[in-house]
């Protein structure tokens, strides 16, 4: 049983002490008071989260953990001024809820909806530099860091982004919300906003059975007295944001007490992310996270130990608290069936609670043959499937999946039901980053999610009279 090192971490911490420490990927500010004069403006905006929405995700996320429901997480590589627009907010959290209502009915299980936006726009980079034709410049860091154009100007950091990223976000939120929970997440209306998006779809009839199924069920609940006036759950959903906490000049200047526990937590987000580039164990990033309170999520690529996975677990989750930690494994789909055991078998071994999920994107990127960054439709299910398949053999749980998608009709990624081919890539590539699933691509994978959850969950009651019987 893993026992607490609450008292081995170092002391004491505060929202700046992550200064002290190597930092990786931050940029370089030419004006440090320029940046001190917007983060003092930041200190005093409004959170654009509150304390107990974290807490109700982090128990959600718990039953993540064990099995009780499924994980969600779902949106831009990173999020842009340019492409601020309410249509696009709408149409990435329409998909997010179809994929989410046909996984849970797949599973008979709550799915958890945890979005990639009001926040998602710095980016580790590979590279500081960026050449082209002779030129060097600072590569392009997203946009609350500098521009994506070629340009001196455009590319010098600039802390008075962070103002606009602010903003953007909050008006995001603001939409979100709306959305959520003002009438537009309402069953009654799937259909609605629902069959027009696939009716030219290849798995539209498959989607039509569920929203029939789904209506029927609505219809025996109306009947029965349970209707959208007494049950809220009808109408509204739980919708929560997150994004890689990888600026920290901005994420300390929204780390706020709650007043409520006297705990401190990061109000830009609900749910933040240590990247696979800045999980260093005695690095500035993860010593900012571990004094915040919010769920945590750790990107796991092949080069993580289990030596400092088991330390990172130690330092960012010492009371071994449920719903505290995901894990978010991002191996690529030729490494996943042999790096993700050794992973699984450790935490399993030590007794650790974590929910494990699945990014099947940044492990499969590649270059076309048309110079641009794509991701393969088929690896990207293949990566899933062999997740599924690891946890299966593990015992262990299949907690979720994390995706770089939009819902707006890109053509980013090759493959899937429309057969998107490296020659239609320039046909329509907006991303500002990394390529994402279009929305088609999105609800098709969902179905494929759905099958390997219907297995899953139909597999569990055997397991469990199997358990039963060889106890008795």
């Amino acid at each position: 049983m893993l026992k607490a090192v609450k008292n081995n971490l170092p002391k004491p911490w505060s929202p700046e002490s992550w200064a002290q420490k190597p930092a990786l990927q931050l940029p370089d500010y030419a004006d440090p008071a320029a940046l001190a004069a917007v983060t003092d403006t930041l200190k005093n905006y409004p959170p654009l989260v509150f304390a107990g929405e974290a807490r109700r995700l982090k128990k959600s996320l718990a039953k993540v953990a064990a099995g009780e429901a499924f994980l969600l997480q779902a949106g831009d590589c990173a999020e842009s001024f340019a492409e601020f627009h309410p249509q696009n907010i709408r149409d990435t959290f329409r998909v997010i809820l179809q994929m989410a209502i046909v996984m849970t009915f797949a599973a008979g299980i709550p799915v958890v909806k945890v979005g990639r936006i009001a926040g998602q726009f710095a980016k580790p980079r590979s590279d500081k530099n960026e050449t082209r034709n002779g030129l060097t410049l600072p590569s392009y860091r997203g946009d609350i860091i500098n521009g994506m154009e070629f340009t001196s100007d455009s590319r010098r950091p600039d802390p008075q982004r962070m103002i606009k990223a602010y903003n953007q976000s909050a008006a995001t939120l603001n939409l979100v919300r709306a959305f959520a929970q003002g009438g537009y997440a309402d069953l009654r209306r799937v259909n609605k906003w629902m069959l027009d998006f696939v009716k030219d779809h290849p798995l539209s009839e498959r989607y039509r059975e569920i929203t029939r199924q789904l209506d029927q069920a609505l219809a025996f609940m109306a009947a029965a007295g349970i209707t959208a006036e007494n049950a809220p759950q009808i109408r509204e959903v739980d919708f929560f944001t997150a994004h890689e906490s990888l600026l920290l000049p901005y994420e300390q200047a929204l780390t706020r007490v709650d007043s409520t526990t006297g705990d401190w937590y990061d109000v830009s987000a609900h749910f933040l992310w240590l990247g696979d580039r800045t999980r260093q164990p005695d690095g500035a990033h993860v010593e900012f996270l571990r004094g915040v309170k919010n769920p945590i999520g750790i990107k796991c690529g092949p080069s993580l130990s289990t030596e400092e996975l088991s330390r990172l677990l130690d330092i960012l989750n010492p009371d071994n608290e449920p719903g505290r930690i995901t894990l978010i494994s991002r191996l690529g789909h030729e490494k996943a069936a042999d790096a993700l055991p050794r992973l699984i078998r450790a935490v399993k071994k030590e007794g650790r609670n974590v929910a494990w999920v699945c990014d099947p994107m940044h492990g499969n990127t590649t270059t076309s043959s048309t110079s641009y960054k794509t991701r393969a439709f088929k690896n990207i299910l293949a990566e899933v499937k062999s997740f599924f398949a690891v946890h299966h053999a593990e015992g262990t749980h299949p907690g979720g999946v994390h995706l770089e998608l939009t819902g707006q009709d890109v053509t980013e990624c090759t493959g899937g039901a429309h057969k998107i081919t490296e020659d239609n890539l320039s046909e329509r590539y907006h991303t500002h980053c990394d390529p994402r699933l279009n929305a088609s691509q999105g609800l098709e994978l969902a179905f494929l999610i759905a099958d390997e959850l219907h297995t899953h969950y139909k597999r569990r009651p055997a397991l469990a009279d199997d358990e039963m019987t060889a106890e008795s």
